[in-house]
């Protein structure tokens, strides 16, 4: 079959390697000029998601790119001595396989896994879909026989599909900011932040682009609009000026930064991610929330899933409802660990801070055996690791 995906992030290019791997021609159409770099936060990788990197040949690459960090140190403002965290030995302990890597790291090793074998267009975007004709915005009409939106939360291909996306999307509280900081001097291998009730500000040291990070709560949405970055800016100068610490060192880098991102912690819920000839893959139609929900490791299996369920069922119907039926309870699961994970991660009151600091401490004092033992009944953990991954022909 004709087929086109709309993204080239995660779900894309993992979803067009396994589809042009059985047989299909697979097109990629993605609105940037070029592969995102050094834009991206860091993502885990779970036991799921790392076998399927295993099965691409790709699990190496992965792990010789992951972002190495070991410590996490946090400090309340007025905070003499921070909370920290070895949190490369805890994850062993508690995760076993497992990988932390920036995102559009991940994204690079997905898309030269199968670049020889996908036609991908660049600098495009989809402007219609009638049946099997497909419209764009740049080059000529063409007819493909299925169209698979993997275009993110903002899904285009959601959105002309299913309608607008304020159908389906649930704001859950929170808001996230990266930034890249290109000159920025620390200790690689470090997350050194400063944590206050509703805000969270820290500092990724990674081996090539530092990344800064905020991550706040607020009591209702905010006015502003996706794409508008000065007007992001400004709301977390407003959010995070009297913070210090690290919020204060990003403040200073925002109006300079080469790439920055900005976005709501929002969850996507819909009864359905298929309709005639499109289904979505990931955060298009999925996602459980940006930095809490686990969503790429989701993105991850459900691309996975659906071109494995397209060669179990040649007829794209049966395909589609049996990819939703193997995915909806990891998704359902995934929502609603997300919910709680953003309230843990910025605590919304001085006791829930004050715990947080706490548990930080006295995790890092206990042994192996007891970690597993608090670990093993984590909802978190148990989402993305308890998933089985099916076995498909070819």
């Amino acid at each position: 079959m004709r087929i086109l995906i709309s993204g080239a992030s995660v779900a894309g290019p993992l979803a067009a390697y396994w589809l042009a791997r059985r047989g299909h021609a697979v097109t990629v159409v993605e609105k940037h000029p070029a592969l995102r770099k050094a834009g991206g936060h860091a993502v885990d990788l779970f036991r799921p998601a790392l076998e399927i990197a295993r099965r691409m040949g790709v699990h190496d690459q992965i792990r010789d790119r992951r972002t190495g960090v070991e410590l996490l140190s946090f400090r309340r403002p007025g905070d003499a001595r921070p909370a920290e965290i070895r949190i490369g030995a805890l994850m062993a302990k508690s995760a076993g396989d497992h990988v932390e890597i920036m995102r559009d790291d991940l994204s690079e090793i997905l898309y030269e896994a199968g670049r020889d074998h996908v036609e991908y267009l660049f600098g495009d975007s989809i402007v219609s879909v009638d049946d099997r004709l497909v419209t764009f915005e740049q080059g000529p009409p063409r007819e493909f026989d299925l169209v698979i939106g993997a275009d993110g939360l903002h899904s285009n291909v959601r959105r002309l599909t299913f309608g607008p996306e304020s159908a389906y999307s649930a704001w859950i509280g929170a808001y996230l900011a990266v930034l890249t900081l290109t000159d920025h001097h620390g200790t690689p291998g470090r997350v050194d932040g400063i944590v206050a009730v509703n805000r969270m500000a820290a500092i990724y040291h990674h081996h090539e682009n530092v990344r800064g990070l905020f991550m706040f709560r607020t009591s209702a949405p905010l006015d502003y609009h996706h794409r508008d970055a000065a007007r992001q800016k400004t709301l977390l100068k407003e959010h995070f000026a009297d913070l210090g610490g690290e919020a204060a060192q990003l403040l200073d880098r925002l109006d300079d930064t080469p790439a920055f991102y900005f976005d709501s912690v929002t969850q996507l819920r819909m009864d359905t991610w298929s309709k005639g000839r499109v289904t979505l893959v990931g955060d298009a139609g999925y996602c459980p929330g940006p930095a809490v929900g686990g969503s790429t490791s989701l993105a991850m299996v459900g691309a996975y899933v659906m071109a494995g369920e397209l060669a179990r069922f040649p007829d794209h119907n049966h395909a589609f409802a049996s990819y939703e039926h193997e995915l909806a309870g990891y998704v359902r699961r995934s929502r609603a660990f997300a919910i709680g994970a953003a309230k843990r991660l910025v605590p919304g009151t001085d006791r829930a801070l004050r715990n947080l600091v706490y548990g930080m401490r006295v995790l890092n004092r206990l042994p192996a055996p007891a970690v597993r033992l608090l670990t093993a009944s984590s909802v978190g953990l148990r989402v993305h690791t308890s998933f089985r991954l099916p076995d498909y022909p070819g």
